[in-house]
C-alpha cells in the first residue's frame, strides 16, 4: 500500500495495480481504495500511542535502551504492554541499542614454535612504497551475523593495497587479501620482492599456505606479538572505519 501511495501521482493507481498483479502481487484497486477508506483499527491507533511512549523513552535514555529496558522501562512508568509488542514496534521504527556482548576474538595463535623475528618492533614507518606491509583482521556485526575483513596496508602510503570480506576466520580470508595485494603491486608494475610483511602471531598468518606464498613473492615475514600490528600507528583505525579500498595509487 505505501508503494501505491508513494507512486499514484505519477502513474496512477489502476495501472500500479494491474502492473503489481501481472508481477504476481495480486492485488485489486478495490482493495486499495477499500484498504485507504477504512477507519484505523484499535490496534493500529494503539500501536501509535505506544511508538510515542518508546520514542519518548529511547530519546531520554541516550539511546542506548534495546526492546527489553524500554519494556521494563515503560512497564516501571506504569505503561501496560507486552515485552513482543515493545520488540515488533522497536524493530519496525529501526531503533535500536548498544550491546555491551564482546565480539569474536580475530587472533588466535598458532600451534608450534615461531621463530620469525619481529623485524618492525613497533617501528611503524616506511620510507617508499612496498617496503612494510602490515596485515590484521577486524569484524563487523551485520544482520546476517559476525562478518570479517582481513587488510594488507601498505605503512609508506596508509593504503588498503589488499582486503577480503568472509563470514569464518579460516586461513583463506588472510591469503586472499595477501593475493589481492600482491596482483595489485605486480599488475601496476611494482616489484614486491624484499618487502617486509609484518603481522601477529594469529593462526592465519602464521599457516604454511600463508608463510608460503609469501617466500614465493620474495616477502620477509616479520612477525609481532598477537594483536600489536596497528598499535602505533593510525592505520587500524582507518582501515575499521573505512573498510574500504582508498582511492588513489600508491
Amino acid at each position: 500500500m505505501k508503494f501505491i501511495d508513494q507512486h499514484k501521482h505519477e502513474f496512477g493507481a489502476w495501472p500500479i495495480c494491474r502492473t503489481l498483479t501481472a508481477a504476481g502481487t495480486q492485488i485489486a484497486p478495490s482493495t486499495y481504495y477499500a484498504f485507504k477508506t477504512r477507519p484505523p483499527s484499535k490496534r493500529t491507533l494503539r500501536d501509535e500511542e505506544l511508538l510515542v511512549q518508546i520514542r519518548r523513552v529511547h530519546a531520554k535514555n541516550f539511546g542506548v535502551y534495546g526492546a527489553k529496558k524500554l519494556h521494563a522501562q515503560l512497564r516501571r512508568e506504569g505503561v501496560s504492554v507486552a515485552r513482543c509488542t515493545v520488540e515488533r514496534l522497536t524493530r519496525a521504527e529501526g531503533l535500536r541499542g548498544i550491546s555491551r556482548e564482546r565480539g569474536p576474538r580475530t587472533t588466535r595463535p598458532g600451534d608450534g614454535l615461531d621463530t620469525r623475528p619481529d623485524l618492525v618492533e613497533r617501528n611503524f614507518t616506511a620510507t617508499a612504497p612496498d617496503q612494510l606491509w602490515v596485515a590484521d583482521i577486524t569484524y563487523r556485526r551485520t544482520f546476517a551475523g559476525w562478518v570479517y575483513a582481513a587488510f594488507i596496508i601498505d605503512v609508506f602510503s596508509r593504503r588498503v593495497v589488499g582486503w577480503q570480506l568472509s563470514k569464518s576466520l579460516r586461513t583463506d580470508l588472510a591469503l586472499d587479501a595477501l593475493e589481492m595485494g600482491i596482483w595489485t603491486r605486480e599488475h601496476a608494475g611494482h616489484d614486491v620482492s624484499g618487502l617486509t610483511h609484518h603481522s601477529d602471531k594469529g593462526v592465519q598468518y602464521v599457516a604454511v599456505r600463508y608463510t608460503q606464498r609469501l617466500a614465493e613473492a620474495g616477502a620477509v615475514a616479520s612477525v609481532g606479538s598477537s594483536g600489536d600490528s596497528y598499535d602505533c600507528q593510525s592505520l587500524s583505525t582507518r582501515s575499521r572505519e573505512d573498510w574500504g579500498v582508498p582511492a588513489g595509487a600508491v
